[in-house]
């Protein structure tokens, strides 16, 4: 159930200092093994957020509010154990943690084509298993935003996070069209076993790695759990920065969890698209995302980062406003371009503020403080994706994407009543 969200990448760069992920350098094979690992689980799960929401809409006739409990439960795990998971990859072996979490999320999505083969797969099934691999997602997520700058040069982290947030892109381009289409020709069930494979070879490429402690700071010396959330969180409250970033993050995700309930119900049921267009239509978001992760290094040079911020928040929100003037035939290009155009604009926003926490945040409190902002950030998908389904449910897919994209002008608007307003860099 990925989406475009602020502070998404998956992938991360083990190879080393230097080593750019493609040199010749002992940690190039371990690199391109690590990334593949990635880049397959990401397209898989990009299937799954096709036809996933898909099997609910067309075969169980789920309500846009049932759809939303399946996003909101995709999710909900940021709520119940994002903080403690922040310490909790402090704790565990990165690599034997990951390759679990991959075996656990795999099991979860290979039983809905189980089910549907018996006969007996309903909606509850469908929320579980968005729930479970929700949950394993937090822990294998966290590590991977940990990982990239104790093993990039800092004056590469812009670069190197714009290369991930292209891969992720490039699979958010690929996976809805290609979940669309097998959604088509084989079902939705059966088009879930792509994700199972996805999680599978993950695990065999990330168990091939050889093993090694997770490449965090030093634990915190005899600090038990609460003292070490509490010092992530004061953290980022405290930040002049890092606060309004979070603040813009927690708004922009709210509106992702929101258009990820409403795209599917409004692509199906208001503009009456088959699933093969619905997949292309969603696929959209991946084109402007690698449009934005291309783009994001020059804006940063040109522009500086903070006013590159400001500037992706209004351009995602103009294209937002597009969505909900989208018509049947002809007029699906118009969700197309609003698709693309709000997707660019979050995928600066992440780059830009990702960039900004890994490089003015203590070595010993990243994990803590990534955890900390994915907590209040990406906890806000589930309320977007329940609130979403209850107004369409109250006033019509249309209306409730309109809603939505109203929600987004609170992004720029934070960013402008923010010490971020004045800024040509962020500090």
């Amino acid at each position: 159930m990925a989406t475009k969200t602020v502070d998404a990448a998956r992938t991360a760069d083990p190879a080393g200092p230097g080593h750019g992920g493609g040199g010749a350098g002992p940690g190039a094979g371990a690199f391109w093994r690590y990334w593949t690992a990635s880049t397959v689980s990401r397209l898989g799960d990009q299937v799954t957020t096709v036809a996933l929401p898909l099997i609910a809409v067309v075969a169980l006739h789920a309500s846009a509010f049932e759809v939303g409990l399946i996003t909101g439960a995709a999710y909900v795990a940021w709520l119940v154990i994002g903080l403690p998971a922040g310490v909790l990859v402090q704790r565990l072996p990165l690599r034997g943690t990951q390759v679990a979490m991959d075996l656990v999320r795999a099991a979860a999505v290979a039983s809905v084509p189980l089910a549907a083969a018996l006969g007996v797969l309903g909606l509850p099934q469908l929320v579980l298993v968005a729930l479970v691999v929700g949950f394993a997602s937090v822990l294998f997520d966290v590590g991977n935003s940990t990982f990239l700058p104790a093993v990039v040069p800092r004056e590469q982290l812009t670069s190197r996070n714009s290369l991930v947030s292209g891969s992720s892109a490039a699979t958010d381009l690929a996976g809805p069209s290609l979940g669309g289409v097998l959604v088509q020709l084989v079902g939705g069930a059966a088009s879930m076993l792509l994700d199972a494979v996805s999680y599978l070879a993950s695990a065999a490429l990330l168990g091939s790695l050889a093993h090694s402690a997770p490449p965090t700071a030093p634990r915190t010396g005899g600090a038990g759990m609460r003292e070490q959330i509490r010092e992530g969180w004061r953290f980022v409250t405290g930040h002049p920065v890092i606060r309004p970033c979070v603040a813009d993050a927690t708004a922009v995700n709210f509106v992702c969890g929101g258009l990820m309930t409403l795209t599917p119900v409004f692509l199906v049921r208001t503009l009456d698209a088959p699933a093969a267009a619905v997949g292309a239509l969603m696929a959209t978001g991946g084109l402007g995302s690698l449009l934005g992760a291309a783009v994001t290094p020059r804006l940063v040079a040109r522009l500086g980062d903070a006013r590159a911020l400001r500037g992706a928040a209004v351009v995602a929100t103009a294209f937002a406003l597009l969505l909900p003037a989208a018509g049947a035939g002809w007029g699906t290009l118009v969700f197309a371009l609003g698709n693309a155009g709000f997707s660019a604009g979050v995928v600066v926003t992440s780059i830009v503020t990702r960039t900004h926490r890994q490089t003015r945040t203590p070595a010993d409190l990243l994990s803590r403080v990534m955890a900390t902002v994915r907590f209040v950030s990406w906890g806000a998908i589930p309320v977007g994706a329940l609130a979403a389904g209850g107004a369409a449910a109250l006033w019509g897919p249309r209306t409730a994407l309109l809603l939505v994209a109203a929600v987004s002008a609170a992004s720029p608007l934070i960013l402008l009543a923010s010490p971020i307003r004045r800024m040509r860099e962020l500090t």
